[in-house]
């Protein structure tokens, strides 16, 4: 044994001590605690030889997780499989199960590869899926009210991506608005609803490709802005070439809406000069930015 200075000195006395404490029935911290001894090391000599009384034995939580674990195993099952079954870590089941032979591996068909393959990647689909839904749900809460200037600054960036526009070889100083999204449809007509124009200024016309169901079209568009058929013109229809392969397809292609506001030049005037605003305010912050 080496040599011990300082408070150990005599540690066969503290020895004796401790082993007499053991006796007694004293846990290792109450040991430590009586005796003032706080390195583990020394107290493990101390207590060396000395079994710990029946009362600080734990029972071990973990045998019947490792009886399952061997048992499973014996069966066939891989530690993925037992891992799911039991909850436990990859690492304990190895450590429980090591000594047995390792399962024979099962060949799957190439349909039970294809069904295994297609259920992991319908889980990823639905992790994705799930993480996109939350971060659109929180982009939808984090927008709010809108103010009134709001309102004008988003109608007036959507008019100018997606209206009709003035050119200095067709002067066309006329509001006239086409989209497909019934949304944006909403937010143009709230936008001019604004502005302070009434319904009776607009006029409405559905462009759509012949091979759709046209009146049923017509009737969607007619309920969604809230319109007397009156207000609606005669529909446009595209012609269908057979050699195009279209995606706009099906129930949900209702064509496009066209929205025409009349006696709306000064209107247009007022969207194009607060557009050119716009751009000018953006650039004046990206310089101020930059600086």
């Amino acid at each position: 044994m080496a040599h011990t200075h300082g408070k150990y000195a005599d540690f066969e006395g503290l020895r004796e001590r401790a082993l007499a404490l053991r006796r007694e029935g004293l846990s290792r911290r109450q040991i430590r605690d009586r005796l003032h001894v706080h390195n583990n090391d020394i107290l493990n000599r101390l207590l060396e030889g000395e079994p710990p009384p029946d009362w600080t034995k734990r029972p071990n939580a973990k045998d019947d997780l490792r009886d399952r674990a061997r048992e499973l195993r014996l069966q066939g099952w891989t530690y993925d499989q037992i891992q799911v079954e039991l909850g436990c870590s990859k690492s304990s089941i190895s450590l429980w199960v090591r000594d047995l032979p390792k399962p024979e591996r099962k060949r799957r068909s190439t349909e039970e590869a294809a069904a295994v393959a297609r259920r992991g990647w319908d889980a990823r689909l639905r992790i994705r899926d799930e993480a996109r839904r939350r971060e659109k749900e929180e982009a939808r809460q984090a927008v709010g009210d809108l103010s009134a200037r709001e309102l004008f600054l988003v109608g007036v960036g959507l008019y100018w991506a997606e209206g009709a526009k003035d050119k200095a070889y067709a002067r066309r100083e006329r509001v006239a608005f086409v989209n497909s999204d019934p949304g944006m449809i909403l937010i143009f007509l709230a936008w001019l609803d604004r502005l302070g124009v009434g319904p009776e200024r607009l006029r409405f016309a559905v462009m759509i490709h012949e091979s759709a169901d046209v009146t049923s079209a017509e009737e969607y568009w007619a309920d969604l802005v809230g319109a007397d058929r009156s207000s609606f013109t005669k529909t446009t229809l595209k012609k269908h070439n057979p050699k195009t392969v279209r995606k706009n397809t099906g129930e949900s292609y209702r064509g496009c809406l066209v929205i025409k506001v009349l006696k709306s030049a000064n209107l247009y005037r007022r969207i194009e000069g607060s557009w050119y605003g716009i751009v000018e305010s953006a650039r004046a912050a990206d310089q101020q930015n930059r600086t």
